[in-house]
C-alpha cells in the first residue's frame, strides 16, 4: 500500500465524487464533474505544492488548448445543421437502401465505420464524432433508443487502435525497447490477427442488442430501390468530400505531396488537423447540399444557433472539465505512481503481473486517452510482459488492446460525451454499466486471454 499515492487517491476520490453527485444526489453529470474538479482543486493544493492560481490557470491553459474540446463541440454543431437541412434524412434513405434490409443494420455500419475511421484518424474521439454524426441519426430513426445508439458509438470509438495501422501502433513501434524486437510487419499481423475476434464479438453484440431491444428490419416499403434513392437523396453525399479532402490532405501520396509543398512553412502541415477541419468541412458542405431548407434571414439563422445551445453548453463543460481534471492528476502524479507498481510487481508470479498490468492501463486509460496511456506505460508494460516468457508481439498487442479501452472507460473519456451529446443523451451515466460490461470488461478479457496464448496472435 505505500506504493499508492496521492494521484491515485486522488483518483478514487475525484470517481467517487462524480457518481455520488451524479447517480446518489441526482445532479446533471456537467455539475457532478464541475464540483469533482473543485475537489481535485483543492487537493491539488494541499498536497501538490503549488498555489491556487497557478494550479488553476495551468489545468485551464491545458484543457482549453485541446482541440477535441473545440472538434467535439463542432461535430454536435454539424448534428444540428445536417438535421435542419435535411441532409441526415436523405443520408438515411441510402444507407437503409444498402443495410436497411437488416435487422439492426445500422449498429453494424456504426461499429464496423469506427473500426474503418480509426484505423486512418487514430483519435477516438474523432471516430466517435465522425461516425457518429453520420450513424447514431440512422440508429435512432431505426428503431435505437438514444441511449443504446451512444453506448454502440463511444463503446466502439477505440476500435482504430485495434487495428493497424494506428497512431498507437506507431508509437509503440517507436518504444525504444520495443523497437530492438519487434518489427512493424510482425506487429501489423499480429494486431490484425487479435482484431478480427475483437470485432466479430463486437458485431455480436450489436445482433444481441438488436435482439433484445426488439429492432426490425426497415419495412420493405419503406426502402427505396438503390438506383431511384440515388436519384432522390444522392446530393447528401456530397458530405463525404467533408472526410475525403482532410484526409486526402493528410494521407497516402497526396498527403506527402501536401507535406512536401508545405516545408518550407514551418508547422504548416501540422496544423492540418483531421478532427478540426472534417466538422468544419461537412458543416460547409451540408449548409450549400440543404441551402433551401435554411433560415434567409439574421433571426433565422440567431434562432437556429439558439436551437444548438443546449447541447453546446452541456458538452462544452463535460469536455472542458474532463481534460482540467486529467492535467490536475497528471500535476498530483498519477502515471508516475502507476509506474512505479507496475515496477514492483517485476518477479511476481505472471497472473500477478499479468492482472496488474490489465488494471493499471484500464485506471489510467480513462482519465487520460491512448495516446498519453502509451507514451507513459508501454515501455514499463512492454518489459513486465517480456519478463514472464511472452514473445514480443503478444506483449505489443495485449498493451494495444488494452489502451482501446479508452473510449468506454467512464467517468473521463471525451467519447462517451460526444456520442452523448450527439444522441441527445442527457444523462451519459445511463451508459455507463453498458459500457464497462459489454465493451470495457471483455475488452480486458480479451487482452488476458491474449496473454494466456488461448487466443491465437499471429507471428508470435
Amino acid at each position: 500500500m505505500q506504493y499508492i499515492g496521492i494521484g491515485i487517491i486522488s483518483l478514487v476520490i475525484y470517481v467517487a465524487s462524480i457518481l455520488i453527485l451524479n447517480i446518489g444526489c441526482k445532479r446533471k453529470m456537467a455539475e457532478a464533474m464541475i464540483w469533482s474538479v473543485f475537489l481535485l482543486i483543492v487537493i491539488s493544493v494541499l498536497f501538490g505544492g503549488r498555489p491556487l492560481g497557478e494550479t488553476i490557470a495551468d489545468s485551464a491553459k491545458n484543457a482549453l488548448g485541446q482541440e477535441v474540446v473545440y472538434a467535439g463541440l463542432a461535430f454536435v454543431f454539424m448534428a444540428h445543421v445536417m438535421d435542419r437541412t435535411g441532409t441526415i434524412v436523405r443520408l438515411v434513405n441510402i444507407l437503409n437502401s444498402l443495410a436497411g434490409r437488416l435487422s439492426g443494420g445500422s449498429g453494424y455500419v456504426a461499429t464496423l465505420g469506427c473500426a474503418l475511421f480509426g484505423m486512418v484518424s487514430g483519435v477516438a474521439s474523432a471516430s466517435t464524432a465522425a461516425i457518429g454524426s453520420v450513424t447514431i441519426p440512422w440508429m435512432r430513426q431505426t428503431g435505437w433508443s438514444k441511449e443504446r445508439s451512444a453506448t454502440i458509438v463511444a463503446g466502439n470509438g477505440g476500435l482504430g487502435n485495434v487495428f493497424p495501422p494506428s497512431s498507437v501502433m506507431m508509437l509503440v513501434l517507436g518504444t525504444e525497447i520495443v523497437a530492438t524486437e519487434l518489427s512493424a510487419d510482425q506487429l501489423y499481423v499480429g494486431l490484425m490477427s487479435v482484431g478480427v475476434f475483437v470485432l466479430a464479438y463486437r458485431l455480436f453484440l450489436v445482433f444481441l442488442f438488436a435482439k433484445k431491444d426488439g429492432i426490425q428490419k426497415v419495412p420493405a416499403d419503406q426502402i427505396i430501390p438503390l438506383g431511384q434513392c440515388l436519384r432522390e437523396n444522392g446530393s447528401a453525399l456530397v458530405i463525404l468530400l467533408g472526410v475525403a479532402i482532410p484526409l486526402l490532405l493528410t494521407m497516402g501520396p497526396t498527403g506527402d505531396f501536401v507535406t512536401a509543398r508545405l516545408a518550407d512553412t514551418k508547422g504548416a502541415s501540422q496544423s492540418i488537423s483531421m478532427i478540426v477541419y472534417i466538422p468544419i468541412l461537412i458543416t460547409i458542405f451540408a449548409i450549400i447540399e440543404g441551402w433551401k431548407h435554411l433560415p434567409h434571414t439574421i433571426s433565422g439563422w440567431i434562432d437556429l444557433l439558439k436551437g444548438s445551445l443546449g447541447s453546446f453548453s452541456e458538452l462544452g463543460v463535460l469536455l472542458v472539465f474532463a481534460f482540467v481534471a486529467s492535467r490536475l492528476l497528471v500535476k498530483l502524479n498519477m502515471s508516475g505512481e502507476f509506474s512505479t507498481i507496475l515496477k514492483v510487481t517485476a518477479g511476481l508470479s505472471p497472473a500477478v503481473i499479468m492482472i496488474a498490468i490489465c488494471t493499471v492501463v484500464t485506471l489510467m486509460v480513462g482519465p487520460f486517452n491512448a495516446t498519453a496511456t502509451t507514451a507513459a506505460l508501454c515501455g514499463i508494460c512492454y518489459t513486465a510482459l517480456r519478463s514472464i516468457g511472452l514473445s514480443p508481439v503478444i506483449s505489443a498487442v495485449a498493451f494495444i488492446n488494452l489502451v482501446s479501452n479508452q473510449s468506454c472507460v467512464p467517468p473521463q473519456s471525451a467519447p462517451i460525451y460526444i456520442a452523448s451529446g450527439i444522441a441527445e443523451v442527457e444523462e451519459p451515466f445511463k451508459i455507463f454499466k453498458d459500457l464497462i460490461i459489454y465493451y470495457a470488461l471483455p475488452q480486458v478479457l480479451f487482452v488476458m486471454l491474449v496473454m494466456l496464448k488461448i487466443i491465437p496472435v499471429a507471428g508470435a
